[in-house]
């Protein structure tokens, strides 16, 4: 036991900057007082003692903000960062080195019995927010972006996003940048890789059509300055007075 909590300390240390002393990690950290108390509820609910284990997982909720049901299957080194509204089903798995950030939900789609909720391979970050629907496998290395709202299986090393989430990047040698990473202290936060591209095609798009109207009203404006420096505001008042001439860049000044 004293082991596992060990381990469980000095996670923290690895994937939160902001912690200082085993002490402080112990006493304020809400993440680690859930997966302690959901390790005590789920051998009780293996046991037999359902009512039990449920009863001491409310008070768990109440005293956290985390509500893990007792029947969830967590792994090693599992680290909630905040963890206010994180919601993890009953049929859930959650691989070992896991990290979920604060209004993450491992949800069911379903009513019928068995297996309803999401599979969490190893080594997987949840962004805050992120919604995990249905009895879908999340590949190892996985990195799921803040607020995304994922339905359907994402291979081992991708980065997804959006809603409904989308791969954006898919990382084929995780493992070897993730041990890279921990050595350099360099973490996924809130399941977004530091090197991640700019790989939104609407936000993509956007930024091309604002760049390409600006360098329209740039050439209108010259073109205005151009025709009353030549006395066309004479031949043509009313629509040269209609067109705003405005101050334009130091570049764009002077016409050649």
């Amino acid at each position: 036991m004293w082991e596992r909590i060990k381990e469980d300390v000095a996670c923290v240390f690895q994937r939160d900057p902001a912690a200082r002393t085993t002490f402080e990690v112990m006493t304020n950290y809400p993440g680690l007082h859930a997966v302690w108390l959901h390790r005590i509820n789920h051998r009780l609910w293996n046991a037999d003692w359902k009512w039990l284990a449920r009863t001491l997982s409310t008070l768990g909720r109440w005293l956290t903000g985390i509500e893990i049901h007792p029947g969830a299957q967590i792994g090693r080194r599992f680290f909630i960062d905040h963890g206010m509204g994180v919601v993890i089903g009953e049929t859930s798995h959650v691989g070992n080195d896991c990290t979920m950030y604060h209004g993450v939900t491992l949800g069911g789609t379903t009513w019928q019995p068995g297996k309803r909720h999401p599979t969490l391979g190893n080594d997987v970050v949840i962004g805050a927010g992120a919604k995990i629907l249905g009895p879908i496998i999340i590949g190892n290395g996985a990195r799921i972006g803040s607020n995304a709202v994922v339905v359907k299986e994402v291979p081992p090393g991708a980065t997804v996003v959006g809603i409904p989430a989308r791969i954006v990047q898919v990382d084929k040698d995780y493992q070897a940048h993730h041990k890279q990473a921990i050595e350099k202290k360099i973490f996924d936060a809130y399941g977004i890789p530091q090197d991640l591209p700019n790989t939104d095609p609407i936000q993509h798009a956007i930024n091309h059509m604002l760049d390409d109207i600006q360098k329209i009203d740039e050439k209108i404006q010259m073109l205005c300055i151009t025709i009353k420096k030549i006395g066309g505001d004479k031949l043509l008042p009313n629509e040269l007075n209609s067109c705003k001439i405005r101050e334009l860049p130091n570049e764009t000044k002077e016409i050649k």
